[in-house]
């Protein structure tokens, strides 16, 4: 079986859930605001690569036109203002060559940056050469050189880093794009999450909580009510299924106490009925009864001699009857002493001769204790086996038979009682007032507990069995 969880440990898990479901969003935000963060690094980085190779680009433009200023135009502070650019390209590189990162940017740099050295050591020694022949010819070669030479090549090579940046941004917008898809799916997750967690809290509430709630009400009014035979699902948190438990234990002991409270009021009353039932009974039975003895004379006939032998064990059945009733309602106090059990059987039986007889019963008498001594109150055991024997005869078809069996060892003595009846259409209860609904016309219901309590008495138990295909056993205990 399953052990229901406590409340505070489902509260426990649940507040544990919650906090992840918090951890896991924040972990998401920090996760896309890195991403967002990192991306957004690597764009402002290659556009102040962008920016310094155009600078780069400007400046080596300046510093051509400056040496065109100092060798065609003469003007002494071109050259001046020529190493000052070069100072400035040079600066330039140097920041591109911080700003690269990887491999390619890296070459790429370093190719624009020896193409610019080419171009400083090539160009002056151009023009150091036109000013050494200073014709058109000279002039449109140097034109030449330069624009189709350094120029272009320097042009080429930056052209193929900005290519290379081009593409590492465009690479980093579809990263970018890609990471804020991440981003959003990484946040749904907590978002889904929490929404599956509150329709299974919701279940789980339903479940461990409202439902056992509501049946823990739903059984407080019928137990309210009187029906002490409502039970309690013992289902939901472990405190619900520990408070089920106690009311159903509750209803329970409460059965038990009104059962016993009954049975009680039904003894008392019939305590205080019977004495006056049995007084007022027994004196016209006495009177009955000596009247048939006194008129039940030889010189009678058959019939009548018959009918006043019937009154007068009538009159001693009523009397027993009476007398089994005044001891069962009345406190019993046996006296133990050795008795063997055969005469006891015997004494049972010998009034039940004629019911034997009129249903051609045999009895078969299997006793391993006939010559054993038995520590028992032999009357009161003795009325117990008449009462036993009786039901048995009574349940008894005609021409069967009643098997009765007696085994002593040590410290016990064991008897049964086997009949080949329709067997019990009920359990006798020990512990109730009457054993059970009577079957026979005349019965007082009486003999069956008076059976129990004795055995009460005395320390020792009876089992009622029904016997397939039929019959009923019933097997008395007494300790010794």
């Amino acid at each position: 079986m399953r052990t229901a969880k406590s409340l505070r440990d489902l509260l426990l898990v649940h507040e544990l859930i919650f906090i992840a479901l918090i951890l896991l969003a924040f972990a998401s935000g920090l996760y896309g605001i890195h991403i967002w963060d990192k991306a957004s690094n690597e764009s402002q980085r290659i556009n102040l690569i962008v920016r310094e190779i155009q600078q780069t680009r400007g400046d080596l433009y300046r510093q051509m036109k400056e040496l065109f200023d100092s060798f065609f135009l003469q003007d002494s502070e071109a050259l001046t203002e020529y190493n000052a650019y070069t100072q400035s390209i040079l600066t330039h590189f140097s920041q591109l060559q911080n700003l690269a990162v990887g491999q390619q940017e890296k070459q790429a740099i370093n190719e624009l940056e020896n193409n610019y050295r080419i171009f400083v050591n090539e160009a002056p020694r151009l023009f150091y050469r036109y000013q050494a022949k200073p014709d058109k010819d000279s002039q449109k070669s140097l034109y030449k050189d330069i624009e189709t030479g350094i120029f272009n090549h320097y042009e080429s090579v930056s052209k193929r880093t900005e290519d290379l940046l081009t593409l590492k941004q465009t690479e980093l917008k579809t990263r970018l794009v890609e990471a804020k898809e991440s981003a959003i799916a990484v946040l749904l997750i907590p978002i889904l999450l929490a929404g599956l967690l509150l329709f299974l809290s919701r279940i789980f509430l339903k479940r461990a909580i409202v439902n056992p709630i509501n049946a823990v009400m739903k059984a407080t009014a019928e137990i309210s009510a009187g029906n002490l035979q409502h039970k309690v699902p013992e289902t939901g948190a472990a405190e619900l299924v520990t408070l089920s438990r106690e009311i159903n234990k509750m209803a329970d002991e409460l059965q038990t106490s009104r059962d016993a409270l009954v049975r009680t009021e039904k003894q008392a009353a019939m305590g205080l009925l019977v004495p006056m039932l049995a007084h007022n009974i027994r004196n016209p039975l006495a009177s009955i009864r000596a009247t048939a003895q006194v008129i039940d004379v030889p010189n009678n006939d058959v019939d009548t001699r018959e009918s006043l032998n019937g009154i007068i064990n009538t009159v001693d059945r009523l009397e027993r009857w009476t007398g089994s009733l005044l001891a069962y309602l009345l406190p019993i106090k046996p006296q133990l002493k050795f008795v063997k059990f055969a005469p006891i059987l015997e004494g049972a039986l010998l009034p039940l001769i004629q019911k034997i007889r009129d249903k051609n019963i045999k009895i078969i008498q299997n006793l391993h204790a006939s010559s054993a001594d038995i520590r028992t109150d032999e009357h009161l055991l003795e009325q117990v086996f008449y009462n036993l024997i009786l039901n048995a005869i009574d349940a008894s078809p005609k021409n069967s038979q009643i098997i009765i069996t007696a085994h002593l060892t040590e410290d016990t003595f064991t008897s049964s009682i086997i009949d080949e009846g329709a067997g019990m259409p009920f359990k006798p209860d020990p512990h109730a007032a009457s054993a059970g609904p009577s079957t026979k016309r005349f019965g007082t219901g009486l003999g069956i507990p008076f059976a129990f309590k004795v055995c009460e008495v005395l320390g020792g138990n009876i089992v009622f069995e029904t016997v397939k295909p039929q019959g009923t056993t019933i097997t008395l205990t007494l300790p010794q």
